[in-house]
């Protein structure tokens, strides 16, 4: 799956939307939740040691479930992050899957969300190196989707402002100044001066930073969690 969407924690109110199977957004509401939560979900199982397309099917057969039987009115944003809600709702779905699986399809249900088995064997592949347990993993999984959604929308916003050869420049400069040689070497393709380049590098990165936050906070009901939640990122991100 190429959309870099990101792993949302907290956004009650598209899971209050999903949670109704009469809604006319609740199929929307729950492709949007599909294409967020799928990659730390599936980073989980394949840790615990389940194949690839039978951990695409488990995802993929735990939203069909929430929302056929209308268990996303269980979650309740009281009670804890969102993420924890569904990494319950997945090992459930896993103990009780054989039983599940077949009450689906005597209910006729016909329902595809968007998740790619051959794409997440792919990004498993790339991923599967770290010794983490699977709820790290999950963790990590999280935190890595908030960073690549934050860079799309990065990269949209300065292709909005015309900006766009230079964040193709910088890119692979996001966590630090490159040398003194890239730099110049970086500056002269471009036209501008290292200073300038410098400084733009910089603004670059601040401009990322804004971007996870903005993720984050996109996810909150309370922005008073902001901090806490970045913090999370940065822990997972060290594990």
């Amino acid at each position: 799956m190429s959309d870099p969407a990101a792993f949302l924690t907290t956004r009650w109110s598209l899971v209050q939307r999903a949670a109704s199977p009469r809604s006319a957004e609740a199929r929307g509401a729950l492709e949007d939740l599909c294409r967020a939560y799928w990659w730390p979900l599936y980073a989980y199982l394949r840790r615990r040691g389940v194949e690839g397309e039978r951990a695409a099917d488990l995802v993929q057969g735990l939203f069909v479930e929430l929302l056929e039987k209308g268990r996303l009115a269980d979650a309740d944003g009281e009670r804890g992050r969102f993420r924890a809600f569904l990494l319950g709702a997945l090992k459930f779905h896993v103990a009780h899957a054989d039983e599940k699986e077949r009450a689906l399809k005597r209910g006729g249900s016909t329902r595809h969300l968007p998740l790619d088995p051959a794409e997440a064997d792919r990004r498993w592949r790339l991923a599967s190196a770290s010794e983490l347990d699977p709820e790290r993993t999950f963790e990590r999984a999280w935190a890595l989707s908030v960073l690549d959604a934050a860079l799309a929308r990065l990269e949209a916003r300065m292709e909005r402002e015309g900006k766009a050869q230079l964040f193709s420049a910088l890119r692979p400069f996001l966590a630090a100044d490159p040398d003194a040689g890239s730099l110049q070497e970086i500056a002269t393709g471009l036209g501008t001066s290292a200073g300038a380049l410098k400084v733009a590098a910089h603004r670059v990165r601040q401009a990322w930073r804004e971007e996870i936050r903005a993720e984050i906070a996109s996810t909150l009901d309370d922005v008073r969690d902001l901090d806490d939640e970045v913090r999370g990122l940065f822990a997972a991100l060290a594990s």
